[in-house]
């Protein structure tokens, strides 16, 4: 690629399991804030292009993108929604400033869960409505039949879930935003309510509240701001079918054709040797391996033995969502690829606090959009 597209600015607020002492505007504004803040820049002054990523049945608001402006300085400026992962605005924003036509973007992505009274039947409006939402199938009961199939598939077991749920809830006890962290033991698995064997509720991110803004520059843009360029090198997408019947249940294709899209335009052939840590998708505590195998960071026959050995524990080799991921920040529906994306952005700033990990300079964000989608996003980012 000719051109290059910088992350120069990021923030975010607190994740909380509740939050009623403010709006969902609130939580916009104070995000934005933080990152024009962070940037140094004014946005109406100095942004060219804005898009939020926000699902109108999850935000209970026909036509959501009416009331997004506002409260982002966006007001009379060029701006889109995206009905989609936070990733996904990263890429739209990404590509209209390779167009050369914008040098500043800003992305933003938000949920205010506690709000949301009935998420099993928005989820379920996810579905096909013709060949599976009349089957009535739960959400994570359509997870635990995946879930079975992907621990046969490749000789695995729930302890090795179980671990995720310990490494990645440990993790987030470090981090100032997580909503999530907890220590989590043996006893707690045994006594956690079974939802679809084998999925248990621990293995299951939990919402929170929260919301998060990136700020995007062209290199030209960015040799000008306060802060060391994070630079986009690769990104890819890829959004399938929602139909159960049709989808390939070893193996999530749409993040495979994501992946490579991503390391095509980054350069890389060897993920697993050239990316110092991963940020991605634990949704369900075994979407997270499924995610290993599938961006080609482990090996199917060492994923077991990987896994027991610690190797992406915060001091292994490749260490993945020392964030805490969704599991311990807190499942935030369109933000999490956002999550993802900020938590990368501050450890290659070294500013990822006692989770800081040593001597890193690429690394791997990935978002999925959850059951039943079959949308998926891929970042590299370097210094």
């Amino acid at each position: 690629m000719k051109s290059k597209v910088a992350v120069v600015g990021i923030g975010a607020t607190q994740f909380r399991s509740i939050s009623p002492d403010v709006s969902y505007k609130e939580l916009m504004y104070e995000a934005a804030v933080r990152a024009y803040e962070d940037a140094g820049i004014d946005p109406r002054r100095d942004v060219d292009t804005f898009v939020t990523c926000a699902e109108d049945y999850v935000e209970g608001t026909s036509i959501f993108d009416e009331y997004v402006p506002d409260q982002l300085g966006a007001a009379l400026k060029q701006m889109h929604t995206i009905p989609g992962d936070g990733l996904h605005g990263v890429a739209a924003c990404w590509l209209q400033i390779m167009t050369g036509e914008f040098d500043v973007a800003v992305v933003e992505a938000h949920v205010k869960a506690s709000n949301i009274l009935t998420p099993d039947g928005i989820a379920a409006c996810a579905q096909d409505p013709v060949f599976n939402r009349p089957l009535g199938l739960n959400t994570h009961f359509i997870a635990g039949l995946e879930m079975n199939r992907f621990l046969f598939r490749y000789g695995l077991t729930s302890e090795h879930c179980h671990r995720v749920v310990r490494k990645n809830r440990g993790n987030a006890l470090n981090n100032q935003f997580a909503g999530r962290g907890a220590k989590i033991t043996d006893v707690d698995f045994q006594k956690a309510k079974m939802i679809s064997t084998p999925l248990t509720e621990l293995d299951v991110a939990q919402p929170v509240d929260g919301a998060i803004v990136a700020v995007l520059a062209s290199e030209k843009r960015a040799a000008a701001m306060r802060n060391k360029p994070i630079w986009i090198t690769g990104m890819g997408w890829c959004n399938g079918s929602a139909g159960l019947e049709s989808r390939d249940w070893d193996i999530p294709e749409y993040v495979t054709k994501a992946a490579e899209m991503a390391y095509n335009l980054a350069g890389i052939n060897t993920p697993a040797k050239e990316i110092d840590f991963a940020e991605v998708d634990d949704t369900y505590s075994y979407k997270e391996l499924q995610h290993l195998l599938t961006l080609r960071l482990v090996s199917t026959n060492e994923i077991g033995s990987w896994v027991e050995s610690g190797k992406g524990e915060i001091n292994g080799v490749l260490p993945v969502n020392s964030s805490g991921g969704a599991l311990g920040m807190g499942y935030l529906y369109e933000a999490n690829g956002l999550a993802r994306l900020f938590w990368a952005v501050l450890q290659l700033r070294g500013q990822a606090g006692k989770n800081q990990l040593p001597n890193v300079r690429t690394a791997l964000i990935q978002s999925w959009r959850g059951v039943p989608t079959a949308s998926a996003a891929v970042g590299v980012l370097s210094i």
